[in-house]
C-alpha cells in the first residue's frame, strides 16, 4: 500500500476535535497515511503541523470578521496554495465554512479534479437554504453529523454519508478521574462560556451575575470551568471578580470528571450541548452576539431552536437564553429549577 496524503482545514476547537478523530480512524485504515493543513492542539498531537495558528480563524458573526477581512483574505490564498503544493488525495475542510469553502474554490479553481470533502454539514434547515448548492461547486462529498442531513446535501448535488458525532463514543470519565475533582456539599455548577473570544468576553460576565443568583440560594455551590488554550488567559481574568470562584480547567481528564460530576450546566451554544447530553447532565443555553449579527441570523433563521440537542430529541426541553434573553435573572430561574427538578428535562425527551 502506497502513502496517502490528506489537507485539512479545522477552524475552531470543535473541529479541531472532530479532526482529530477522524485523523486517528485514517490512520487505523491507512498504514502510511500523513497530513498537511491547518489544525488544533487535538490535531496537532495526532500528527499535523499547522500551517498557522487555529485559532486565527476562530471567529463568529457576520459582524465581527469584518475588521479581520483582509487578514482572513491573505489565509485562505496561503491555505490554498500550500493545498495544492501538498497534492493530497482530499482536501477535507472541517466545520467554519467561511473560511473553509472560500480555500475550497480556490483549489478548485486551480485543479478541478481535486478530491474535496467536507465535514459538518451546513445547517441550511436551519438558515440560508441556499448555501448547499453554492457548496456543490466546490466540494464533492460531505460528512454529515446529523441522521436528517443528507438529503438536504444530496439535492443540491454532493454525494454525503451520515458519520455521527464522535461525542457519543468517546470515553466517559472513570471512577479516578471522579476523584480528581474537590469534595463539597453544594451542587457543581458547570460554566461553559465558548471556545471564541468574542463569546466569552459576551457570556462571562453574565455568567458572573447569574452564579450571584445561584449562591444566595446555594451558599456551598461550586463552579467548574473547562476551557481551551486559545481563551485560558481572557477566561481567568473575566472570572477573577466572580461570587463563587471557579475551579478552572484545563486537563483532558479533569473536563471529562466535571462533564460527569455537574449537577446542571450553563452553556454557551455549539456542539457541547451533545456533550452535556451524553453525560446526562441538565443544561440552560446561553448566547449572545453583537445586535446586528443577531438581526440578520434571526431574519434568515427556518427554526426556533439553535440547540442541537433539542434538534436531535425533536424537543425544546433545553431552555435557551440568546440575545435580548441572556440575562442572569432568566439564567438563573432555569437553573434553579433544573436544580430542583434535575430529571425533568431528560423525561421531557424521553416523551416524543
Amino acid at each position: 500500500v502506497g502513502a496517502l496524503r490528506f489537507f485539512l482545514i479545522a477552524g475552531e476547537p470543535s473541529g479541531d476535535r472532530l479532526g482529530a478523530a477522524l485523523m486517528a480512524g485514517l490512520k487505523t485504515l491507512h498504514p502510511d497515511v500523513s497530513f498537511s493543513g491547518i489544525g488544533g492542539p487535538l490535531m496537532q498531537a495526532q500528527g499535523l503541523q499547522s500551517l498557522f495558528p487555529m485559532e486565527e480563524l476562530s471567529i463568529m458573526g457576520l459582524v465581527e470578521v469584518l475588521p479581520k477581512y483582509l487578514h482572513l483574505k491573505r489565509r485562505i490564498r496561503e491555505a490554498a496554495a500550500a493545498c495544492l503544493a501538498c497534492q493530497p488525495a482530499a482536501l477535507i475542510t472541517i466545520h467554519s465554512p467561511d473560511f473553509c469553502l472560500r480555500v475550497a474554490a480556490q483549489v478548485k479553481a486551480a485543479k478541478p479534479m481535486q478530491r474535496t470533502i467536507h465535514y459538518v454539514a451546513p445547517s441550511v434547515w436551519a438558515w440560508r437554504p441556499g448555501r448547499a448548492a453554492k457548496m456543490a461547486k466546490v466540494i464533492d462529498h460531505v460528512l454529515a453529523l446529523l441522521p436528517f442531513e443528507p438529503p438536504y446535501m444530496t439535492a443540491a448535488g454532493m454525494s454525503c454519508d451520515f458519520v455521527g458525532h464522535p461525542v457519543v463514543s468517546e470515553a466517559l470519565a472513570t471512577p479516578a478521574e471522579l476523584a480528581l475533582l474537590p469534595a463539597g456539599q453544594g451542587p457543581l455548577i458547570l460554566t461553559l462560556p465558548g471556545s471564541r473570544r468574542g463569546e466569552v468576553s459576551r457570556l462571562m460576565p453574565v455568567i458572573g451575575e447569574t452564579l450571584a443568583q445561584l449562591k444566595a440560594v446555594h451558599p456551598t455551590a461550586r463552579v467548574a470551568l473547562p476551557t481551551l488554550r486559545g481563551v485560558a488567559d481572557l477566561v481567568r481574568s473575566l472570572s477573577a471578580d466572580w461570587p463563587i470562584a471557579p475551579q478552572i480547567i484545563e486537563d483532558a481528564a479533569l473536563k471529562r470528571a466535571a462533564f460527569a460530576a455537574a449537577d446542571v450546566a450553563i452553556a454557551a451554544s455549539g456542539t457541547v450541548s451533545l456533550e452535556l447530553a451524553a453525560n446526562g447532565c441538565p443544561m440552560v443555553i446561553a448566547y449572545d452576539m453583537n445586535p446586528l449579527t443577531l438581526w440578520l441570523m434571526r431574519r434568515a433563521a427556518l427554526i426556533n431552536t439553535v440547540t442541537l440537542v433539542n434538534l436531535v430529541s425533536e424537543t425544546r426541553a433545553v431552555p435557551e437564553f440568546i440575545g435580548e434573553r441572556c440575562r442572569a435573572d432568566l439564567i438563573a430561574a432555569a437553573l434553579l429549577d433544573l436544580l430542583q427538578n434535575p430529571d425533568s428535562q431528560s423525561q421531557a425527551m424521553q416523551l416524543t
